[in-house]
């Protein structure tokens, strides 16, 4: 058993405990209780130090969760507001989290065109380190047609 795991079932957590056990920067976790994601954690009396009740952890492992997914702060502030609301906004934490997933289906479909030319940039450098002309005079037209494609989807104007 970890000492985190020992410190969740006796007592609160420190703020550092905390941290390792989400991933999140004790900086990070302030900032969350500053703009009110996470309720005022308790301080101890005696040190004035936080102390994350077991409850406050879960909350907080939550949203780490969501951090990591690339959630927005703006997204996961909506989620929090959702939550505070209930069963009336059941509809929109499923909005929130179809709009979520869209922009990662996105997201991976640009990672994909990425690698792809990558790869492809990659085997025209292997074809012509093997002094195979016609290899790469071949893959020369797949990295033409992957670059045009990623300059599309970065935006950039294929008119000079």
């Amino acid at each position: 058993m970890t000492t985190d795991a020992v410190a969740t079932a006796d007592r609160d957590l420190t703020i550092q405990q905390v941290s390792r056990r989400t991933g999140l920067a004790e900086s990070t976790l302030r900032y969350y209780e500053r703009i009110g994601l996470i309720e005022a954690v308790p301080r101890d009396p005696s040190s004035g130090h936080r102390r994350y009740p077991a409850e406050l952890v879960g909350t907080v492992e939550s949203l780490s969760c969501l951090r990591g997914s690339g959630m927005s702060v703006a997204d996961i502030r909506r989620y929090v507001a959702n939550t505070r609301r209930g069963a009336d906004a059941t509809a929109d934490q499923r909005a929130l989290f179809e709009a979520h997933a869209a922009r990662l289906r996105d997201e991976i479909a640009r990672l994909r065109l990425r690698e792809s030319y990558v790869t492809a940039k990659a085997r025209m450098w292997a074809a012509r380190e093997a002094g195979d002309t016609a290899a790469e005079r071949e893959i020369v037209d797949v990295v033409l047609e992957l670059g045009a494609r990623l300059l599309a989807d970065e935006g950039a104007s294929t008119d000079v």
